[in-house]
């Protein structure tokens, strides 16, 4: 059985790999773009979660039409990105595309916007949904990590925003804390264990 991630991006089939290690038996993950040319998707929803079940629904169809899946193949998304209190939740679902530019372009921007508070920080949240597509329909799982956004960066490890984000109950940023520690209370961890369940009623029904 497989499931082909509906993203390019190398951390996070590193992370997901990682996450879902346990499950390596029984499921071969594999990213679309080794079955398929990367195609551009729209994500025009409102919510985390309607992107999520956009990009998943996408690739399941695409590679259906091509008849590159099989009945036990499963499609999995990830959606994720950033919400500031103090800036109304911004950047929220833009958090990929925030400056118009690359990961470290976004996370200039929003440090400079964090920069101009009274107290150059915020309470924060990082969201993620996981949308899983299947012959049997479609799924959807959410993870949240609450904490504080400071004005600088800090730290070398992880990617996106996680040099300006200090989880609830640290002191350190995320890109401070090792793999393992950041792993353990992730957003996206936490939806992907959720999407766990999922998995395994699809790959054991």
């Amino acid at each position: 059985m497989r499931l082909i991630l509906a993203t390019s991006n190398q951390d996070k089939i590193k992370e997901i790999q990682a996450i879902y290690q346990n499950l390596k038996d029984n499921l071969e993950i594999l990213a679309w773009d080794v079955l398929i040319s990367p195609f551009e998707i729209e994500e025009n929803g409102q919510t985390f979660q309607e992107n999520a079940l956009i990009k998943s629904k996408s690739v399941f169809n695409a590679l259906k039409e091509k008849n590159l899946l099989t009945q036990n193949d499963i499609i999995l998304s990830d959606d994720s990105g950033i919400c500031v209190d103090a800036l109304g939740g911004k950047p929220g679902i833009y958090s990929a595309r925030y400056s118009g530019g690359d990961s470290q372009a976004n996370l200039e921007k929003l440090l400079t916007e964090v920069a101009k508070l009274p107290n150059q920080t915020s309470s924060a949240y990082y969201c993620a949904s996981i949308g899983i597509s299947h012959f049997y329909g479609d799924f959807s799982t959410h993870g949240f990590m609450y904490g504080d956004v400071i004005a600088h960066k800090r730290g070398k490890n992880g990617f996106g925003y996680d040099p300006m984000f200090i989880p609830k109950g640290f002191n350190q940023t995320l890109a401070e804390l090792s793999d393992k520690e950041k792993n353990s209370i992730s957003h996206r961890t936490i939806a992907l264990k959720r999407a766990e369940f999922i998995l395994k009623s699809l790959l054991f029904s």
